[in-house]
């Protein structure tokens, strides 16, 4: 907990100069944020090493790397894109000693192998299985935080993507959905 609370201290200070997440949903940290990305581990609880594309303020990632931080041989790759995020998540990463990696690339460019590779709020799923098929290509499987909008994205993302799918309610928000996808094949080309 005390290392939650850190992760919100920092955010808040660091939210003030820098648009990480929206001011307002600030004082509603512990359920639209931290718990949204902590349920993960719930559906995955065997799964030790994570990639989080498009990791920005650090959710899930760093939530998940908090959690995971005292089990054996676990480890969160956190891959963004933009440098300033990244230099919010290595200050992160490195005061509370968590077992992550901060990666300042683009997510579909990367080498790493997981076991499951995960997002919140970075694209559209049909674009995000872009992202995500070289992790899953190397045997990860992909589970994506989305919203209300989740079945309407599935329906989309089919028109280029052959997958298997499993939809699950989110624990922490009526609204929101998790997607499992595994078994990702592009049907059409670029």
């Amino acid at each position: 907990m005390d290392e939650l609370r850190l992760f919100l201290d920092r955010l808040t200070e660091t939210n003030q100069v820098m648009n990480l997440v929206g001011p307002d949903t600030l004082p509603d940290f512990w359920s639209r944020h931290a718990w949204d990305s902590a349920q993960l581990l719930e559906l995955e609880s065997g799964a030790r090493t994570w990639a989080d594309l498009g990791a920005g303020a650090g959710f899930p990632g760093v939530i998940l790397a908090i959690l995971l931080k005292d089990q054996p041989d676990a480890h969160v790759w956190l891959i963004d894109s933009l440098g300033k995020r990244c230099r919010f998540l290595s200050a992160l990463v490195a005061e509370l000693n968590l077992p992550a990696t901060v990666v300042h690339g683009r997510a579909e460019e990367q080498s790493v192998t997981v076991e499951r590779v995960t997002a919140r709020a970075v694209a559209p799923l049909e674009r995000l299985l872009g992202y995500a098929q070289p992790y899953m290509d190397r045997g990860a499987q992909a589970v994506f935080l989305k919203g209300e909008r989740a079945e309407e994205e599935l329906r989309q993302a089919r028109k280029s993507w052959k997958f298997e799918a499993e939809l699950k309610p989110s624990l922490s928000d009526a609204r929101g959905r998790i997607v499992r996808i595994g078994s990702l094949r592009r049907v059409r080309p670029l």
